[in-house]
C-alpha cells in the first residue's frame, strides 16, 4: 500500500497543483481539482467491495490511526493529538484511544478475569 501511495504521488498526482489535496481528479476538464466529498464517499463505498473487505466507515480510520499513533510514541497522548490534529489530548484519550492489547498490564488484567 505504501508503495502505491509512493506511486501515486510521484507519478500520477497532477504536478502544479496548490490546494494540497491527495485525492484529485486525473482526467477531464477538472484535472488537478480536488474531489468533492461525495466522490470519496463513493470511493470508499466501492474499494473495500471491489476487495471483498464488507462495508468501511471512513470514521474509523480516526480510531486507527489514533491507535496506531498511541502505540507508536508509547502511549503519548500529545504526540498523538499532534499528529492526527486534534483539539486535545483528553479527545484522543476519551474519544480515539482504544486500549493497548500488547500491555502487559492490560494483558494480566484480562488474564486473571478470564481465569478467576
Amino acid at each position: 500500500m505504501i508503495h502505491a501511495y509512493f506511486d501515486y504521488l510521484t507519478g500520477e498526482y497532477p504536478r502544479g497543483t496548490s490546494h494540497g489535496m491527495l485525492l484529485v481528479q486525473q482526467h477531464g476538464p477538472g484535472r488537478g481539482l480536488p474531489w468533492a466529498p461525495e466522490g470519496v464517499r463513493k470511493m470508499i463505498a466501492r474499494a473495500p467491495a471491489r476487495a471483498g473487505l464488507g462495508r468501511i466507515r471512513p470514521h474509523g480510520f480516526r480510531h486507527s490511526f489514533a491507535t496506531a499513533a498511541l502505540d507508536a510514541s508509547d502511549g503519548n497522548l500529545v504526540v498523538t493529538r499532534d499528529a492526527g490534529g486534534w483539539a486535545s489530548a483528553q479527545v484522543v484519550d476519551e474519544i480515539y484511544a482504544h486500549v493497548d492489547v500488547n500491555d502487559p498490564v492490560f494483558n494480566a488484567a484480562l488474564l486473571k478475569t478470564w481465569v478467576d
